[in-house]
């Protein structure tokens, strides 16, 4: 049975707290992608920016200080501990994400960015399209989000671009998204790591964890495990994250 971790002990677990770390974080993939941003916002050690390369809500900055591609010096000047969020622009009810390539700038300067780097409609789990998702070049670690309250349910209707999670998983959009169908998809090279730059690290987190759907997770996160020995991909779960 796979043990479930708390959100608060993700950058312990994945060893990027330790003083003088320098990650570029990408998540991608399905339900939790925010939540995870703040949580490694609240717990990286030093100089620590929060952003995006697609579109998020507006109201997502959870009372962080917000600028708008600031200038360099506003960048050094980031206090330790105290994390910034940063934007293009506000459409609407729609916060526009940077051009990766500011990201890849920024990291050369300051210890931390992380970058909510795909889009899902607020569906736990999907497929990228052609253009997704969108990750900076230099990250180091790219994390995949999976709500687990997508297994065993109709792909159309929990999935964002259920098509296309139907091509890559072998199967029609009308069928379930079985534990051994959902590991085809984040496994494939243009599923769940398409985009991954060549020395990241993989990671998958499996969100929305509960007593009902336990037994799908522990089944999933076994064939990840057995189906990909090679890379080291690491698979975690939680328990619910909204």
């Amino acid at each position: 049975m796979v043990d479930l971790l708390r959100i608060s002990e993700l950058a312990k677990y994945l060893e990027l707290d330790a003083p003088q770390a320098q990650n570029h974080v990408s998540i991608v993939g399905g339900g939790g992608k925010t939540t995870i941003l703040h949580a490694l916002g609240e717990q990286l050690q030093g100089k620590t920016i929060l952003t995006s390369t697609t579109k998020m809500g507006f109201d997502q900055n959870r009372s962080l200080p917000v600028y708008f591609e600031p200038e360099d010096e506003i960048i050094q000047n980031i206090s330790n501990g105290s994390p910034i969020m940063i934007w293009k622009e506000v459409q609407g009810e729609k916060a526009i994400g940077v051009d990766p390539s500011l990201c890849d700038h920024w990291f050369r300067s300051i210890d931390n960015v992380v970058v909510e780097a795909d889009g899902s409609r607020r569906l736990p789990f999907k497929a990228p399209a052609e253009f997704e998702p969108v990750v900076p070049s230099s990250s180091n670690l790219m994390i995949s989000t999976i709500g687990a309250d997508a297994l065993g349910q109709v792909i159309s209707s929990y999935c964002h671009r259920p098509e296309r999670v139907a091509e890559l998983a072998e199967c029609m959009p009308h069928e379930l998204l079985t534990p051994e169908r959902a590991a085809k998809v984040i496994l494939h090279s243009e599923g769940q790591r398409k985009a991954k730059p060549m020395k990241a690290k993989f990671c998958i987190a499996i969100t929305k964890v509960n007593d009902e759907n336990q037994r799908k997770v522990n089944t999933l996160t076994n064939l990840i495990h057995s189906l990909d020995k090679d890379t080291g991909v690491v698979a975690i779960a939680f328990e619910v994250v909204q």
